[in-house]
């Protein structure tokens, strides 16, 4: 795939989707939810863009499951890539990580929690790569401009934003819209995370809480909005998955609320 902004096809289809498992748990998994939302994207005229990590490095317990690491991750996001035929998107947590991922992923993602960290977002940016910087659970709308800051420092335009919730007392995050819209005035493509919006960090103690029940509706309301694209982890058996399980879609959720979504786009357009 080409490191350019035609992966995302902005000028051929209305918006983007970023989905997949939290974390790699198999390849067979990524594999088949990989070619069914592609299908459901093709279907609906979207561009689809595979997300799944390597490593989850900021689980609440220490004895959760990680992923199968550097090497092994990206083999499997390799062939998904290679299979499936579309761009694939994966986070890092360390700069050292950068340019070995970049070797294989089309956008590099910068976890919510290290959207500060100077060596990171300067590290992806160097690497020439589409950078996803996920916006802070703590910081403003308006606060995502010094990362941008950041990565341009380094000559790399190619920048998504993803609102995914702000903190609101404990365990709990809201979603300001408004902020869409103060993020959108930077000039580049905004996308709003549909599941990890609805989580609860940490609320059941060893592991994070969710209400995915809000996801379609948040996801309508973020298309409303305008929003570029929309990022969303999706599992055919969610309550099994091994990362977010209590904020994840199921897999037969996701045509009927990207159907609808298509629609809302098409009155907008129409």
């Amino acid at each position: 795939m080409s490191k350019s902004s035609d992966i995302l096809h902005r000028d051929r289809t209305p918006f983007f989707v970023i989905g997949g498992p939290c974390v790699i748990e198999s390849e067979e998994l990524c594999l088949s939810i990989g070619s069914k939302v592609k299908a459901i994207c093709d279907k609906l005229g979207l561009t689809y863009i595979f997300k799944a990590s390597f490593d989850k490095a900021n689980r609440s317990s220490k004895d959760s499951f990680r992923g199968p690491g550097l090497s092994g991750g990206l083999k499997i996001l390799e062939k998904v890539k290679r299979e499936v035929g579309v761009p694939v998107l994966t986070d890092i947590h360390e700069p050292g990580q950068a340019a070995t991922a970049a070797e294989v992923v089309d956008i590099l993602q910068i976890p919510a929690f290290l959207a500060r960290q100077t060596d990171l977002l300067l590290a992806c940016g160097q690497t020439g790569r589409w950078i996803n910087v996920k916006k802070g659970q703590f910081m403003s709308p308006a606060e995502m401009g010094n990362a941008i800051e950041k990565i341009n420092s380094v000559g790399n335009r190619q920048i998504l934003l993803t609102e995914r919730g702000t903190f609101f007392g404990y365990n709990r995050l809201v979603n300001d819209f408004t902020g869409l819209a103060v993020m959108k005035e930077f000039g580049y493509p905004v996308v709003f995370d549909i599941t990890h919006s609805t989580q609860q960090p940490a609320a059941m103690g060893n592991q994070s809480g969710g209400n995915p029940k809000y996801s379609p509706m948040l996801a309508r309301a973020a298309v409303a909005a305008g929003v570029d694209g929309l990022f969303l982890e999706c599992h055919p058996d969610p309550k099994a998955a091994k990362s977010d399980a209590a904020t994840m879609l199921d897999l037969n959720q996701v045509e009927p609320l990207l159907a609808d979504c298509r629609r809302i786009v098409d009155l907008k357009l129409g």
